[in-house]
């Protein structure tokens, strides 16, 4: 699931490989960029935005993408077969050294790197990135003391980089339902905190780990653990849903997470 922490380190890959390199080839296949020809132009660098991001070339011209669920980017060699479905393929830029191909993209475009600010003002701070300021994440959390806790931890105007994963995580933590009114939290601050030095232990990528055991199995707490033993008290894990509209699946102890007495949606 591509939260920030995975954006970050795709941007740290793609960097590595194409910054300092001349586009010969690019195919974007949405359709409002399907004509846009960025061959001959130089890659200066690739970097992340919460969950978004912006590979900057020369010329004010940057490549911005989003990856959704399930979107990613992968580098081949010139010549090597890519994996995956053909159609799922969104956009193709290619060097004398590697093309980096991405996947099921939910969001792709092409923008001013000068305008790459306005097009995401509406973000809050980076828990990744240089921005990053824990006292106006905080003052964000708790702009809206009547909604739920669970529900604002993953608003990127909140924080820009938190998804599923660790708003369960970081409830679980707290030890607090995730249903709580913002408004009850006696520590806000302590949530943004735990987000922050959640995500940076994985900031590198890979098998993402919340509880110090690397182990296949082993590296969540409670996300995706319904009917599981809590790891702390044995008590199983639930699931509800939270969100507008069908929302989206939240896992909780509800013995360690002072669980409130309103009734869990089912699970859809």
């Amino acid at each position: 699931m591509a939260e920030g922490d995975t954006v970050l380190a795709t941007a740290v890959r793609l960097h590595e490989a194409l910054a300092g390199q001349i586009l010969t080839r690019t195919d974007l296949r949405v359709p409002r960029f399907a004509t846009a020809d960025l061959s001959g132009r130089a890659v200066r660098e690739v970097v992340s935005r919460g969950k978004h991001l912006l590979m900057r070339t020369d010329g004010d011209v940057s490549v911005h993408s989003h990856l959704g669920m399930d979107g990613a980017w992968r580098l081949y060699s010139p010549g090597e077969g890519w994996r995956g479905r053909a159609f799922e393929v969104r956009a193709v830029l290619e060097t004398d050294r590697h093309v980096a191909v991405g996947h099921r993209l939910r969001r792709l475009e092409v923008l001013r790197t000068s305008a790459e600010q306005d097009e995401l003002r509406g973000l809050g701070p980076d828990v990744l990135g240089p921005d990053w300021d824990a006292a106006e994440a905080t003052r964000r959390l708790t702009a809206s003391p009547e909604r739920e806790v669970g529900d604002a931890l993953i608003d990127q105007s909140v924080m820009a980089g938190p998804g599923n994963v660790y708003r369960s995580e970081v409830c679980f933590l707290a030890g607090t339902d995730p249903r709580t009114p913002v408004g009850s939290l006696s520590d806000p601050a302590q949530l943004v905190d735990l987000m922050k030095s959640s995500m940076e232990r994985n900031r590198a990528g890979g098998l993402r780990v919340t509880t110090d055991d690397p182990r296949r199995g082993h590296e969540l707490w409670v996300y995706g653990r319904r009917g599981r033993p809590c790891r702390r008290c044995g008590t199983p894990i639930r699931s509800f849903m939270q969100g507008d509209g069908p929302g989206r699946v939240v896992y909780i102890c509800p013995r360690c997470q002072a669980s409130l007495d309103a009734p869990l949606r089912a699970e859809g």
